[in-house]
Protein backbone atom coordinates (compact mmCIF):
# COMPACT_ATOMS: atom_id res chain seq x y z
CA UNK A 1 0.00 0.00 0.00
CA UNK A 2 1.46 3.69 -1.11
CA UNK A 3 1.30 5.94 1.63
CA UNK A 4 -0.06 9.56 1.50
CA UNK A 5 2.28 12.06 -0.04
CA UNK A 6 1.15 15.29 1.76
CA UNK A 7 3.10 17.67 -0.59
CA UNK A 8 1.38 15.90 -3.37
CA UNK A 9 -1.58 16.62 -1.96
CA UNK A 10 -0.79 20.38 -1.21
CA UNK A 11 0.26 20.83 -5.10
CA UNK A 12 -3.07 19.13 -5.71
CA UNK A 13 -5.19 21.81 -3.29
CA UNK A 14 -3.33 25.09 -4.36
CA UNK A 15 -3.56 24.27 -8.03
CA UNK A 16 -7.14 23.75 -7.48
CA UNK A 17 -7.68 27.04 -5.92
CA UNK A 18 -5.89 28.45 -8.34
CA UNK A 19 -7.70 27.38 -10.87
CA UNK A 20 -11.12 27.86 -9.25
CA UNK A 21 -10.14 31.68 -8.69
CA UNK A 22 -9.48 31.88 -12.20
CA UNK A 23 -11.96 29.66 -14.08
CA UNK A 24 -14.51 28.76 -11.13
CA UNK A 25 -15.42 25.27 -10.04
CA UNK A 26 -17.63 24.13 -12.71
CA UNK A 27 -14.40 24.91 -15.42
CA UNK A 28 -11.80 23.14 -12.83
CA UNK A 29 -11.27 19.57 -14.35
CA UNK A 30 -9.17 16.86 -12.86
CA UNK A 31 -7.07 16.91 -15.67
CA UNK A 32 -6.28 20.98 -15.49
CA UNK A 33 -6.15 20.00 -11.68
CA UNK A 34 -2.86 17.96 -12.72
CA UNK A 35 -1.52 19.85 -15.27
CA UNK A 36 -2.23 23.21 -13.12
CA UNK A 37 0.08 20.85 -9.65
CA UNK A 38 2.45 19.02 -12.68
CA UNK A 39 1.37 15.79 -11.47
CA UNK A 40 0.22 12.79 -13.99
CA UNK A 41 -3.37 13.21 -13.85
CA UNK A 42 -3.18 9.62 -12.59
CA UNK A 43 -1.69 10.77 -9.84
CA UNK A 44 -4.87 13.06 -8.98
CA UNK A 45 -6.68 10.05 -9.18
CA UNK A 46 -4.80 8.00 -6.34
CA UNK A 47 -5.62 10.59 -3.97
CA UNK A 48 -8.71 11.80 -5.20
CA UNK A 49 -11.61 9.54 -6.22
CA UNK A 50 -13.18 12.07 -8.36
CA UNK A 51 -13.70 15.75 -8.48
CA UNK A 52 -16.42 15.50 -5.97
CA UNK A 53 -14.11 13.77 -3.44
CA UNK A 54 -11.41 16.72 -4.00
CA UNK A 55 -14.04 19.69 -3.95
CA UNK A 56 -15.24 17.98 -0.76
CA UNK A 57 -11.52 17.39 1.09
CA UNK A 58 -10.66 20.75 0.28
CA UNK A 59 -13.36 22.38 1.23
CA UNK A 60 -13.10 21.08 5.13
CA UNK A 61 -9.46 21.67 4.61
CA UNK A 62 -10.21 25.61 3.98
CA UNK A 63 -13.17 25.59 6.14
CA UNK A 64 -10.74 24.25 9.45
CA UNK A 65 -8.45 27.20 8.53
CA UNK A 66 -10.79 29.49 8.52
CA UNK A 67 -11.85 28.38 11.66
CA UNK A 68 -9.00 27.98 13.38
CA UNK A 69 -7.53 31.85 12.09
CA UNK A 70 -11.07 33.52 12.63
CA UNK A 71 -11.02 32.52 16.42
CA UNK A 72 -7.23 33.27 17.15
CA UNK A 73 -6.46 35.05 19.87
CA UNK A 74 -10.07 35.67 20.72
CA UNK A 75 -10.81 35.54 24.51
CA UNK A 76 -14.70 34.71 25.84
CA UNK A 77 -13.89 37.17 28.81
CA UNK A 78 -13.46 40.01 27.30
CA UNK A 79 -15.78 42.86 26.70
CA UNK A 80 -18.03 42.92 23.84
CA UNK A 81 -16.41 45.23 21.29
CA UNK A 82 -12.73 44.05 21.90
CA UNK A 83 -13.98 40.46 20.90
CA UNK A 84 -15.73 41.44 17.86
CA UNK A 85 -12.58 43.71 16.63
CA UNK A 86 -10.62 40.66 17.56
CA UNK A 87 -12.14 38.43 15.66
CA UNK A 88 -13.46 40.72 13.04
CA UNK A 89 -9.78 41.73 12.23
CA UNK A 90 -8.89 38.05 12.50
CA UNK A 91 -11.45 37.03 9.12
CA UNK A 92 -10.10 40.19 7.61
CA UNK A 93 -6.44 38.85 7.78
CA UNK A 94 -7.24 35.85 7.18
CA UNK A 95 -9.41 36.83 3.56
CA UNK A 96 -6.57 38.90 2.32
CA UNK A 97 -3.52 35.83 3.06
CA UNK A 98 -6.02 33.14 1.88
CA UNK A 99 -8.10 34.72 -0.89
CA UNK A 100 -8.26 31.94 -3.01
CA UNK A 101 -9.22 30.02 -0.36
CA UNK A 102 -11.82 32.64 0.74
CA UNK A 103 -13.11 32.25 -3.54
CA UNK A 104 -13.14 28.54 -3.15
CA UNK A 105 -15.35 28.45 0.12
CA UNK A 106 -17.79 30.99 -1.46
CA UNK A 107 -17.73 29.52 -4.21
CA UNK A 108 -18.78 25.74 -2.70
CA UNK A 109 -21.69 27.37 -1.42
CA UNK A 110 -23.06 28.29 -4.21
CA UNK A 111 -23.10 24.93 -5.93
CA UNK A 112 -23.79 21.23 -5.51
CA UNK A 113 -20.95 20.14 -4.28
CA UNK A 114 -21.33 21.34 -0.57
CA UNK A 115 -25.20 19.18 1.01
CA UNK A 116 -27.28 20.89 3.78
CA UNK A 117 -25.47 18.56 5.35
CA UNK A 118 -22.51 19.51 4.93
CA UNK A 119 -23.05 22.72 5.76
CA UNK A 120 -25.18 22.83 8.97
CA UNK A 121 -22.07 20.49 10.46
CA UNK A 122 -19.48 23.19 9.46
CA UNK A 123 -21.89 25.72 11.32
CA UNK A 124 -20.45 24.12 15.00
CA UNK A 125 -17.09 25.80 13.83
CA UNK A 126 -18.37 28.69 13.97
CA UNK A 127 -19.97 28.63 17.14
CA UNK A 128 -17.69 31.13 19.47
CA UNK A 129 -18.70 34.17 16.61
CA UNK A 130 -22.79 32.99 17.00
CA UNK A 131 -22.29 33.14 20.67
CA UNK A 132 -20.69 36.86 20.81
CA UNK A 133 -23.11 37.71 18.45
CA UNK A 134 -25.98 36.40 21.10
CA UNK A 135 -24.02 38.07 23.91
CA UNK A 136 -23.93 41.28 22.20
CA UNK A 137 -27.35 41.16 21.83
CA UNK A 138 -28.50 40.36 25.22
CA UNK A 139 -26.00 43.42 26.40
CA UNK A 140 -28.15 45.48 23.95
CA UNK A 141 -24.66 46.46 22.38
CA UNK A 142 -25.18 45.54 19.19
CA UNK A 143 -29.24 45.31 16.84
CA UNK A 144 -31.28 42.69 17.86
CA UNK A 145 -32.15 41.34 14.57
CA UNK A 146 -31.61 37.81 13.27
CA UNK A 147 -28.06 36.74 13.47
CA UNK A 148 -27.46 35.46 10.08
CA UNK A 149 -28.59 38.93 8.94
CA UNK A 150 -25.77 40.55 11.16
CA UNK A 151 -23.09 38.18 10.18
CA UNK A 152 -24.24 38.44 6.72
CA UNK A 153 -23.61 41.82 6.59
CA UNK A 154 -20.07 41.96 8.75
CA UNK A 155 -18.80 38.65 6.56
CA UNK A 156 -19.58 40.49 3.27
CA UNK A 157 -18.56 43.56 4.26
CA UNK A 158 -15.27 41.59 5.15
CA UNK A 159 -15.26 39.84 2.06
CA UNK A 160 -15.89 43.00 0.00
CA UNK A 161 -12.68 44.69 1.38
CA UNK A 162 -10.56 41.60 0.71
CA UNK A 163 -11.92 41.82 -3.10
CA UNK A 164 -11.56 45.50 -3.84
CA UNK A 165 -7.66 45.10 -2.58
CA UNK A 166 -7.20 41.64 -4.06
CA UNK A 167 -8.67 42.90 -7.70
CA UNK A 168 -8.57 46.72 -7.23
CA UNK A 169 -4.65 46.56 -6.08
CA UNK A 170 -6.17 48.75 -3.41
CA UNK A 171 -3.48 49.56 -0.51
CA UNK A 172 -4.86 48.83 3.17
CA UNK A 173 -3.15 51.73 5.83
CA UNK A 174 -4.04 50.94 9.55
CA UNK A 175 -6.33 53.99 9.14
CA UNK A 176 -8.32 52.43 5.79
CA UNK A 177 -8.82 49.50 8.12
CA UNK A 178 -9.65 51.28 11.35
CA UNK A 179 -12.12 53.53 9.60
CA UNK A 180 -13.55 49.95 7.98
CA UNK A 181 -14.58 48.55 11.04
CA UNK A 182 -16.16 51.41 12.19
CA UNK A 183 -18.25 51.70 9.05
CA UNK A 184 -18.77 48.22 10.00
CA UNK A 185 -19.59 48.43 13.53
CA UNK A 186 -21.62 51.29 13.21
CA UNK A 187 -23.85 48.99 10.65
CA UNK A 188 -24.62 46.46 13.38
CA UNK A 189 -24.35 48.30 17.29
CA UNK A 190 -27.43 49.17 18.80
Amino acid sequence: MKLRDETKINKIFEATLRLVKQNGLSGTTMQAVAKEARLATGTVYIYFENKEALISSLFDVCIENSARDFFKNYDTALPFKIGFHTIWMNILRHRLAFFEESIFIEQCFHSPYIDDVTKANLKKKFDPLMELMKRGKQEHLIKDIDTFWLLTYMISFINEIAKRVTYYNKKLTQAIIADNFQLCWDGIKA
